[in-house]
């Protein structure tokens, strides 16, 4: 298998080498829908066969005839964002039944913040190519095991804009990868001690465009500030900053999502037609830090019903919810207004 949008030459003629049977493209459902729901996208010359999405499938397998196994149009079917050019004639794009492991290799594509689009075919036996193998299952554990795997790696006192006994502490999976940062306002871990009031606690999602360079677009900046500045006005508190850039989607495929939202599709649309999910973050990394920190009793701060149930279900007391709204600016409005009327945001 490879990604479709990074797939050369080499490793076409590769995977068709080590091929027991015509190579497919697998791709996310709702990437699927996209194309089947927008033929626009294609040459009008260029048929495609219409294609039975289902909601509940795991992903989507096309059979696409040797004209169109070319680096160029893999890339085009996998990002919307990327001009699709077919060759004239064109011939059928058909469905095919996904392989076994079509999930896994989704799945796979998505841990390397690639889309989740991918040149698959059943392997032979082919000595010397180097290919690398890796377990389905291993790959659908991976998200949970690294969780359980986060250990504090690093620790020191970064005086903070308001809070100068801010201290940061670095957490990384057994493996490497990804680092999350926790901030620590005051001594967060003594007032989770039974019987005064739970400390408060953010979980906040990496942001570059909105926390470093001050973006509109998004209210994450303002956010993260605020969420200091209220942590150290109560004198103690934990704010999670985690590796999960764009609800878990990674930055290039945020500035994909941007290019699709000027082009009239919501944050949540976007991201679908990109292939991925509304939300692809997971709970169980802020959990394990929380557990780490010695912190296992918070109110959490956010608008967000969801990280309330994800990390009660990940056993961490949340013993209440403090708003942390802030008032549109004029370019994020209609992105605060679909927070509130498709994610369920608590912004009133």
């Amino acid at each position: 298998m490879a990604a479709a949008e990074a797939v050369g030459v080499g490793g076409l003629a590769e995977i068709a080498a080590c091929a027991l049977a015509p190579a497919v493209l697998l791709l996310a459902p709702t990437r699927a829908a996209a194309l089947v729901r927008g033929p626009a996208l294609l040459r009008p010359a260029a048929e495609v066969v219409p294609l039975p999405v289902a909601p509940a499938l795991d992903a989507v397998a096309l059979r696409l005839p040797p004209a169109l196994l070319d680096p160029g149009t893999l890339r085009g079917l996998a990002d919307p964002t990327a001009e699709l050019v077919l060759p004239d004639p064109a011939q059928p794009i058909r469905d095919a039944p996904p392989p076994p492991l079509a999930s896994a290799a989704l799945a796979l594509a998505k841990l390397a913040r690639l889309l989740p689009a991918v040149v698959a075919a059943p392997a032979r036996e082919v000595p010397d190519l180097g290919l690398l193998a890796v377990g389905a299952a291993d790959v659908l554990a991976y998200p949970s095991a690294a969780a359980a795997s986060l250990r504090p790696v690093a620790e020191a006192a970064v005086p903070l804009d308001g809070a100068p006994d801010a201290r940061l502490v670095a957490f990384r999976a057994a493996d490497g990868g990804v680092e999350h940062v926790a901030v620590l306002i005051g001594r967060p871990d003594e007032a989770a001690r039974p019987g005064g009031r739970a400390p408060l606690a953010r979980l906040h999602s990496e942001c570059f465009t909105g926390d470093v360079l001050g973006s509109l677009r998004c209210d994450c900046g303002v956010q993260l500030r605020g969420a200091i500045r209220r942590m150290a006005e109560e004198g103690a508190g934990v704010l999670l900053y985690l590796a999960q850039e764009g609800r878990g989607i990674g930055l290039v495929n945020k500035l994909r999502a941007y290019r699709l939202q000027d082009g009239g599709l919501d944050t949540l649309d976007a991201n679908r037609a990109l292939g991925w999910g509304a939300d692809e973050r997971s709970f169980l990394v802020a959990a394990a830090m929380l557990e780490h920190l010695g912190v296992p009793r918070i109110r959490l701060l956010t608008n967000n019903p969801d990280k309330l149930a994800g990390l009660a279900a990940c056993g961490i007391r949340v013993e209440g919810r403090e708003a942390h709204a802030f008032a549109p600016n004029g370019v994020n409005d209609g992105y605060l207004e679909t927070k509130a009327r498709r994610f369920g945001h608590l912004l009133a």
